[in-house]
């Protein structure tokens, strides 16, 4: 490819709602160009990496025995209704009328569509296990459409449906996908973690996202320093503590019940243990909430924070936030911070934190007033005891026993168990070996094409633009003659590029008539692996020289031998990336 014949609109300057990365060198590399707020138009070039993005996805899922189809991107409202999540999923779901008044939706994900579709087709165990794979454009009303790529409205998804006789077809299913998975990335170039995740709006029992490691990357995840364990922030597991936390010594306990002691406009946890000068893992944090089965108090130690995720999943709530002042003070009789567990006639969780407290403090539901040594099974006694607490770095691993640390992570695909919530639903149903009704178990599993591309480039790029790896490059090499007006400069740049092209080589061939550094600077920018320049000295002298983009290292090669090597270069580059 010419670059003078090709549209690739390099710029030198950042447009100023370009706040990552990924977005600023996509736009300055000319490979993106912003229609509306989170919609973008896909030049050529950026074309070309959705394109090899595409392929490997491809490959890998009709390798693992997918069958690839295309539903509509336009969804009738009858579909979601039947699966409840119509009037929960949120204003991301795009929702509109035709001319006869009919409701549709911009399809976000495909789980209604897929099942309505197997439902009428599948009638029979034999046609199971049945996995169905798209590529395609979907769109998500994002109230914040921000990081280009990373979070647009318009976006290509790569979803994919599993439907299983039983729970064991079923997890061999979510194995074959998750194995296929750790290839698709792995051929990527990409250094990812697959990590246990909520289920979210999706729903079903278990989950994994796949995350891309990049110090820009918005999640947090939790891995173990001694062995494979990773988990998002919100799914992380943290153990029960075994050592009793000591007694606040107030002298109080001895006499069975609490006491209430003044603290004038002491609410937050350091001002109350400050004031006390009691350890803040002694306090009973109180926090009430709001939820879809009604309020809950949640009880923590002070010295941790609650996990809403973990405590919509212990009440299986469809929702869970935070009471407001008002909630507050009509169900406690106090201001926030002075909540506490003893009297409090709400429903009543805890964390598996406050059952070591041997003695404590908490609110005592009364303004400027705290209660000391409370004991908990003595002076309030909880529904229940569970793991509701967010995980600390350097808290045990729930596997091993190990370390836990923090790294941040790009979610790039995320694989689910479904169960039956859909199928059951749906009634997508089946005849099994005995002539009996069963319902179909099922698996969904996505990946963002545009976002997967994005996630590269935020871990692949260095002061001068993007470092791609082969296997997703617009191009592989870039042939550079210095002084397109000097004949066997141009003869030379011609036949390398010849030479490679034949060999099944993608080349860029920048045949423009701009200084020499604008050259260089926009082979950097585009981030192709390898690049070849052709200067009239060298190539007077018999000489070229390649350059790997991703170390920098330059070798001046004969020119007789300057195409084996380039080749042999890519060669090398494309291993790195296999699976």
């Amino acid at each position: 490819m010419r670059y003078s014949r090709y549209l690739m609109p390099t710029t030198k300057e950042t447009p100023s709602d370009a706040e990552v990365v990924s977005h600023r060198l996509m736009l300055r590399a000319g490979l993106l160009r912003k229609v509306a707020s989170g919609i973008y138009n896909y030049m050529p070039a950026g074309l070309r990496v959705l394109r090899k993005v595409e392929r490997i996805l491809r490959e890998e899922m009709d390798g693992a025995g997918a069958l690839e189809v295309l539903m509509p991107a336009v969804v009738p409202s009858e579909l979601w209704k039947e699966s409840g999540r119509w009037n929960t999923y949120g204003k991301e779901l795009l929702r509109f009328k035709d001319r006869a008044e009919r409701e549709f939706c911009l399809g976000p994900t495909h789980e209604e569509v897929v099942t309505d579709l197997v439902r009428r087709e599948v009638r029979s165990y034999r046609q199971l296990p049945l996995t169905l794979y798209q590529i395609q454009d979907k769109f998500r009303d994002e109230i914040r459409p921000r990081f280009g790529l990373m979070r647009g409205r318009e976006f290509f998804m790569k979803d994919a449906y599993s439907f299983d006789a039983d729970e064991e077809g079923a997890a061999e299913s979510y194995r074959k996908m998750y194995d296929a998975y750790c290839r698709i990335f792995r051929r990527m170039g990409l250094d990812f973690r697959a990590v246990e995740a909520d289920t979210g709006s999706i729903g079903g029992s278990s989950s994994h996202e796949f995350m891309v490691i990049a110090d820009s990357g918005e999640d947090a995840i939790v891995s173990c320093a001694s062995c494979s364990y990773g988990a998002n922030v919100e799914k992380a597991e943290c153990l029960p503590s075994e050592a009793p936390i000591p007694p606040v010594e107030t002298g109080g306990a001895k006499e069975g019940k609490p006491r209430k002691v003044p603290t004038p406009g002491k609410r937050t946890i350091e001002e109350v243990s400050a004031f006390l000068a009691i350890d803040p893992a002694t306090l009973i944090k109180t926090l009430l909430f709001e939820t879809s089965v009604g309020d809950v108090a949640v009880l923590v130690s002070g010295a941790r924070e609650v996990n809403e995720i973990k405590v919509k999943n212990h009440l299986g709530a469809e929702y869970v936030r935070l009471a407001g002042e008002e909630r507050v003070r009509e169900v406690t009789g106090a201001p926030s911070g002075f909540a506490g567990p003893v009297g409090l006639s709400v429903r009543t969780i805890a964390d598996n934190s406050v059952r070591p407290i041997a003695s404590g403090a908490t609110g005592a539901n009364e303004k400027d007033f705290h209660l000391v040594d409370v004991v908990p099974g003595r002076d309030f006694t909880p529904e229940a005891y569970a793991d509701l607490r967010l995980v600390r770095e350097g808290d045990p691993c729930p596997r091993c026993g190990g370390t836990l640390r923090f790294s941040r992570g790009i979610e790039v695909g995320h694989v689910f168990r479904l169960g039956t919530k859909y199928s059951e639903a749906m009634r997508a149903v089946y005849i099994d070996e005995g002539g009996r009704e069963r319902v179909a178990v099922m698996g969904c599993y996505g990946i963002g094409v545009g976002r997967t591309a994005a996630a590269a480039i935020e871990q692949n790029h260095d002061d001068d633009g993007i470092v791609w790896p082969i296997s997703i490059a617009p191009f592989e090499v870039a042939v550079i003659p210095v002084n397109v007006k000097q004949a066997d400069v141009m003869a030379g740049a011609e036949r390398v590029a010849a030479d490679l092209d034949a060999r099944g080589v993608e080349v860029f061939f920048d045949d423009r008539e701009e200084r020499p550094g604008i050259k260089f600077k926009d082979a950097d920018l585009t981030g192709i692996p390898v690049r070849i320049t052709l200067g009239e000295k060298n190539v007077a002298a018999g000489f070229g020289e390649i350059r790997d983009r991703k170390t920098g290292e330059t070798l001046r090669i004969p020119l007789a031998n300057l195409a084996d090597a380039a080749f042999a270069l890519v060669g090398k580059k494309k291993t790195e990336c296999a699976p």
